[in-house]
């Protein structure tokens, strides 16, 4: 008898300390998380990570305060000297639209194809990146305006991020 009560005991507390709680770490659910996806930031140029980074890192405590209810969004631009972001960000923080611009970034393979398959002997003068976001839209629009020169003559070209022309 003295045995089947001492292995019950010991059932007992080999279960008390299988039955600890594991704690996880908070996760945490940005409010921007569809601006996040919608970033395609593997193959961007470090400068446009850097703008980016800042617009998802953005404080709106101080602004939120002042927050005027005539208008639905108010309007935030982060700058560096290559390139800026114009955002619209609502009181609670989220983001609803941005207009990007960066200049001279090192255009995607496919461009530079396209571009010298088109025009063959002509020289990239300078580039002009744009992203537009808006959140009830799936996905971003991605479009290049290229300056390239042959010899005396200056064109402006558009294409988009596939190399397509606009």
């Amino acid at each position: 008898m003295r045995k089947i009560i001492l292995s019950i005991i010991s059932f007992i507390i080999v279960l008390q300390v299988y039955a600890q709680t594991i704690e996880l770490p908070n996760t945490v659910i940005s409010v921007n998380y569809q601006y996040l996806n919608a970033k395609d930031s593997d193959d961007a140029p470090l400068r446009v990570k850097v703008l980016e980074e800042a617009v998802l890192n953005y404080n709106n405590s101080d602004i939120s305060q002042l927050y005027d209810d005539e208008y639905e969004t108010y309007r935030v631009s982060f700058y560096i000297p290559e390139g800026k972001i114009v955002a619209a960000i609502d009181k609670s923080g989220k983001i609803i639209r941005t207009i990007e611009k960066y200049n001279n970034v090192r255009l995607p393979l496919e461009v530079m194809q396209a571009i010298s398959a088109r025009f063959p002997n002509w020289a990239i003068v300078e580039d002009v990146y744009l992203i537009k976001y808006h959140c009830d839209d799936d996905a971003l629009k991605k479009e290049y305006k290229v300056k390239i020169k042959n010899e005396d003559k200056v064109i402006s070209v558009r294409t988009n991020e596939k190399g397509e022309f606009i």
